[in-house]
């Protein structure tokens, strides 16, 4: 039998030597070109945006990522979702993963606000019986209760966001991927963002967050990791990472 003991608990998320890159383009190619880059992709030049990067988290712990534009923190939240495979390194990602970054994306405009949170929910992996359960808190923290049985072409932008992001958060996720999405909305839904946000880590939710915001990751991480053209300079508790990207020297 297999030793259950020895497998990571839910929520663990571990990047090992991690290092992705993507073929550089080369403007108009001639098709000897194209059919030579498609026998031997190797021969294309390559740009590496995450190189060697390692960390651990465990249930509850959350990871703040900064950078500036270009540094590759999106990248390495894409190998997190596991829509890009990393070339070399190791990823390991156990129980149910949320991804809070490009909302409303999957919201269809002639659909109905009712309509896209089942058909969201159910992209985000969660049953019917769950979100039966979970139905008016989902609604009640978007604040478009009243506009539930509208088509969403009619929504605003942050109507929209604001009814994504709730599907989200109430995904009860073991990790929480999260980029700056954390500002849609005006400031009543800002603040009940961040105190879902903390209720989720202190149930024991993972986070790993990218923001140029320094003041939103010392409110939601402990840890931080400082990229720059997607290496690590460095890594450690938030406050100090922090610290020295905004020191003099610094590109932030």
């Amino acid at each position: 039998m297999p030793d259950v003991s020895s497998t990571p608990p839910n929520g663990t998320l571990r990047f090992a030597g991690v290092t992705k890159s993507f073929p550089h383009r080369r403007g108009q190619l001639l098709l000897r070109d194209r059919l030579l880059d498609l026998v031997n992709p190797s021969r294309r030049p390559r740009f590496t945006v995450i190189q060697d990067v390692s960390f651990d988290l465990m249930p509850g712990e959350s990871l703040g990522l900064l950078g500036p534009n270009g540094a590759g923190k999106s990248t390495l939240l894409n190998l997190a979702t596991g829509l890009l495979e990393p070339e070399a390194g190791r990823i390991e990602v156990y129980g149910r993963v949320t991804p809070l970054l490009d909302l409303g994306a999957g919201f269809h405009g002639e659909l109905t606000g009712r309509e896209n949170v089942r058909l969201n929910a159910a992209m985000l992996g969660i049953t019917r019986r769950e979100l039966e359960e979970r139905w008016e808190a989902i609604v009640e923290f978007s604040g478009v209760r009243e506009f539930l049985n509208e088509p969403v072409r009619k929504y605003s932008q942050g109507m929209q966001l604001r009814l994504a992001f709730s599907v989200a958060v109430h995904a009860e996720p073991n990790i929480l991927l999260m980029d700056e999405v954390i500002g849609v909305g005006d400031r009543a839904f800002y603040e009940r963002a961040l105190e879902r946000i903390r209720s989720l880590r202190a149930s024991g939710t993972t986070i790993l967050f990218a923001s140029h915001n320094t003041e939103l990751l010392s409110m939601l991480c402990d840890k931080a990791l400082w990229l720059e053209r997607g290496k690590v300079l460095q890594a450690g508790p938030v406050a100090d990472v922090i610290r020295a990207y905004e020191g003099p020297g610094s590109n932030a």
